[in-house]
């Protein structure tokens, strides 16, 4: 299984078709596992997935640390992606209050680069815009972060527009990430085309719309508190009926092709464009593997349309997050 690979930006950073959210080793999606973690971190390294995302907020900061152990010693075989942006206090984060003054950035990557066991980030990205930062200070600092040799490639999460344009403005943005999927399409009509238009790349996370798309999905109800699907709009009462409903499209192509159905969300994903470098999320080798599989997957344009219409975002009940969340989000 080798994975190709992909330029995200037009700064020289290249990785993996294919990366691995690593969020959901840290709580997010039930119990931690270390042992199973690690075993697969290490595994993607064998089958060619190279390209790791983490962040302060995840755990929060004992997914950095996770990394940090299971990296040691093939820091030069990995790119690694984290954020700053959030606020921690004693070792939790304070809600949805964002951090993004040049001397906290300053301050949290320091902090990241201890817990990750290294004295690079590959990939930085602001985890969420900050209202009270002008983005051309975000920018500069993270500028400056370049060329102390601390940082090597600057990334956005969830900007919008105008935010994108103001820091690739000051330095280059090599990536966004952002919520991107066949059931979540809210970056085609106006993010994308500036994407194409700056030449920076897309990292969509959740990919498989939170494991809907493997069909794998319980209702809400049935997911105990602490894991995100628990609280998600689009598991919750006719929002679930609705959206099994819609994503039988995805799974009648898996079965038709004989594959999982996660791979045909995947393959979508992938034949959008080659700018774009999916991340799905999980802490077992099974899953991995499965996910990386999907790069050989070819979906036939009749089949891209079928899923193109069978998802359009009018098919799609329930807002992807609850309304505090998505007051976070710059749209």
């Amino acid at each position: 299984m080798t994975l190709s690979k992909r330029k995200l930006g037009s700064q020289g950073l290249e990785v993996s078709s294919i990366g691995l959210g690593c969020m959901p080793m840290s709580q997010s999606y039930g119990p931690a596992d270390e042992k199973a973690s690690i075993a697969t971190l290490h595994r993607a390294i064998e089958i060619g997935c190279n390209f790791f995302d983490t962040a302060q907020g995840y755990g929060p900061l004992t997914n950095e640390e996770l990394l940090g152990r299971a990296f040691k010693g093939r820091r030069d075989q990995v790119i690694i992606g984290t954020k700053f942006g959030f606020r921690f206090k004693d070792g939790k984060q304070v809600g949805t209050e964002t951090a993004s003054r040049p001397e906290y950035i300053r301050e949290a990557v320091e902090s990241s680069l201890l817990r990750l066991q290294t004295d690079y980030i590959d990939l930085l990205y602001q985890h969420r815009v900050d209202p009270k930062v002008p983005m051309e200070d975000v920018a500069g600092t993270v500028g400056d972060l370049v060329k102390e040799g601390k940082v090597r490639f600057f990334g956005l999460s969830e900007a919008g527009i105008a935010n994108i344009r103001r820091a690739h403005a000051v330095h280059p943005v090599s990536a966004l990430q952002s919520e991107y999927s066949l059931w979540e399409r809210n970056l085609e009509p106006e993010i994308i085309p500036v994407l194409r238009e700056l030449g920076i790349g897309l990292v969509p996370f959740c990919p498989l719309g939170r494991g809907f798309l493997t069909g794998a999905a319980s209702r809400a109800e049935e997911y105990p508190e602490g894991d995100t699907r628990h609280i998600d709009p689009r598991y919750q009462g006719e929002n679930y009926d609705a959206n099994v409903q819609a994503a039988k499209a995805v799974f009648e192509i898996a079965t038709a092709k004989n594959i999982p159905s996660g791979q045909v969300a995947l393959a979508w994903l992938l034949q959008k464009g080659d700018f774009i470098v999916p991340i799905p999320g999980t802490k077992r080798q099974k899953y991995l593997e499965e996910n990386v599989a999907a790069a050989a997957v070819q979906l036939d344009p009749a089949e891209m349309k079928v899923l193109d219409d069978a998802l359009v975002p009018e098919k799609v009940s329930g807002q992807r997050y609850p309304d505090w969340v998505m007051a976070t989000i710059d749209r």
